[in-house]
């Protein structure tokens, strides 16, 4: 592939990406959803969220791991604890940092 080819392939990239990005904010604001979908929409970042996390922190090593020296599951609880009850969401990553960091230190 030479640099013209390259250059032709990436800027055809950019142009469908922004162009689908973009007819969303030409066209969308006539769109509506049905009541039904925007409820079940506001469900999907924390699906996402315990999507990743979950895996990982009971399976660190592709394996279940429940013993006490998997640091990042006491890490995980901290910070869904404190996320949980004060709704910040800064403290819950610092929270669940510090838990884990310490977990590796002590155990």
């Amino acid at each position: 592939m030479n640099t013209l080819q390259l250059v032709l392939a990436i800027a055809g990239m950019v142009v469908v990406t922004y162009g689908i990005r973009l007819s969303f904010l030409v066209f969308g604001h006539g769109l509506g959803f049905p009541a039904w979908l925007e409820r079940a929409l506001r469900y999907v970042p924390a699906a996402v969220l315990t999507a990743l996390i979950v895996p990982m922190a009971l399976a660190p090593n592709h394996a279940i791991d429940l013993s006490p020296g998997n640091a990042y599951l006491p890490g995980t609880l901290a910070a869904g604890a404190v996320a949980f009850f004060s709704r910040h969401t800064l403290a819950a990553i610092i929270s669940g940092f510090v838990v884990y960091g310490l977990w590796r230190w002590l155990v």
